[in-house]
């Protein structure tokens, strides 16, 4: 009869997975990140209190959302020490004028995959690790199994860093985290760090016919975002790299640009937001440094023809990177349930480096693949899915005394 930990092998089906069901209720709930995850949040936390864990709540501000940590003890009675985190984030990115060929908060199956926002980043291997508790408790865990489960990951890894602080709090010290972003259950041991920020350019409104009585804050704004593209091409053309990343150097990008009113109006504003994703020899302080020299040889010709025109930059979100490959308990682990002596890096952010520098050593390992993450038609192919129980079986070796 064949095993989960044989399903990659072969055709894997809806019916084979323990954790298929699960996928379909968390999906089912439509945790956008500017949207409350509570619903989805309480529903886990019933799920495992029946089960026997401990919970923890911790909240934004506003009350509107959660994380979830909870525990699992061994049989020993021990709670806090030592034992593993399942670490993923309950936050989704908006569906909003995306193309979807599928109701995009329902887990669909066409054909060997399946299509739902968040099956892939990251809710399957939330699922399917919350699906097996049973399994886990039947084998009889010899050191605690937790879950952590985060809210605003995809703005800037926010919940995450209230979660820990109270885990530490409370004298809870894992032997360490795996986080199930996806890498096609390849072992992750390192992540680029990421920082975001915001351009605000203001100039001077004039009629478009008397340009040079105005300062053309679009314009202006189009010289900074030019200047950051030419030093996104120096960092891709540097001798510098890391081969071991999926993409070797490191990145800068503008996502967003506003700015005008009307084609016949001088613009007064212009807004951007850019990021850098960053290699660990690379140093993003360098850069905005260099940037804003730049920013401000822009300044003497502007305020000639209007004093209060500006060029402000606002730091939105930072993130450390990640390189862990070296004395983590967790990569070992990592190769043996992932049967895979190879370990990658990844330029996508996790929330590696936040649990890492709490003393909880993290790996990053997720069924589903990062090129199909916040696209339309998100998807995961049901053999990532046996990739993943099976890897979770193999962790039970670890955790369990049968």
């Amino acid at each position: 009869m064949e095993t989960v930990a044989d399903l990659h092998r072969a055709a894997v089906r809806p019916q084979d997975l323990t954790g298929y069901e699960m996928i379909r209720r968390l999906v089912a709930y439509p945790t956008v990140s500017r949207d409350s995850n509570l619903a989805l949040i309480e529903w886990v936390q019933r799920y495992l209190e029946e089960l026997g864990a401990s919970t923890l709540l911790t909240f934004d501000d506003d009350r509107r959302k959660a994380n979830l940590f909870a525990t699992l003890a061994a049989r020993d009675g021990n709670a806090t020490r030592g034992g593993i985190v399942l670490s993923g984030h309950t936050d989704v990115v908006p569906v909003d004028g995306q193309p979807w060929d599928t109701e995009p908060f329902e887990a669909t199956l066409v054909g060997d995959r399946l299509h739902g926002r968040g099956v892939a980043d990251m809710k399957s291997f939330c699922a399917i690790g919350l699906a097996l508790v049973p399994e886990f408790l039947r084998r009889g865990l010899a050191r605690p199994l937790h879950f952590a489960l985060s809210y605003d990951e995809e703005i800037g890894c926010i919940g995450v860093r209230r979660l820990i602080a109270d885990v530490a709090a409370r004298g809870i010290a894992p032997m360490g985290c795996i986080i199930g972003e996806p890498t096609g259950m390849q072992l992750v041991v390192a992540n680029k760090g990421r920082k975001t920020w915001r351009c605000r350019v203001r100039g001077h409104e004039a009629h478009s016919s008397l340009t040079p009585q105005g300062v053309n804050a679009v314009q202006i704004g189009c010289d900074i975002v030019a200047w950051i593209s030419g030093r996104a091409q120096a960092f891709r053309d540097a001798h510098r790299q890391d081969p071991a990343y999926d993409v070797p150097f490191t990145t800068l990008h503008v996502g967003v640009i506003r700015g005008g009113t009307a084609v016949n109006i001088v613009p007064r504003d212009c807004t951007f937001e850019f990021e850098m994703r960053h290699l660990p020899f690379d140093d993003p302080n360098a850069f905005f440094a260099d940037l804003s020299h730049y920013a401000e040889s822009l300044l003497p010709a502007m305020r000639a023809v209007d004093p209060s025109t500006y060029i402000e930059f606002d730091l939105l979100s930072e993130m450390p990177g990640f390189d862990s490959d070296h004395g983590n308990p967790m990569v070992d682990i990592g190769h043996a349930c992932a049967r895979s002596d190879l370990a990658h890096k990844v330029s996508f952010g996790t929330e590696a480096a936040l649990f890492h520098a709490a003393s909880m050593p993290a790996v990053i390992c997720g069924p589903g693949h990062i090129e199909q993450a916040h696209q339309p038609n998100e998807w995961v192919s049901l053999e990532q899915l046996g990739r993943c129980e099976a890897f979770m079986q193999r962790l039970a070796q670890h955790l369990c005394i049968a």
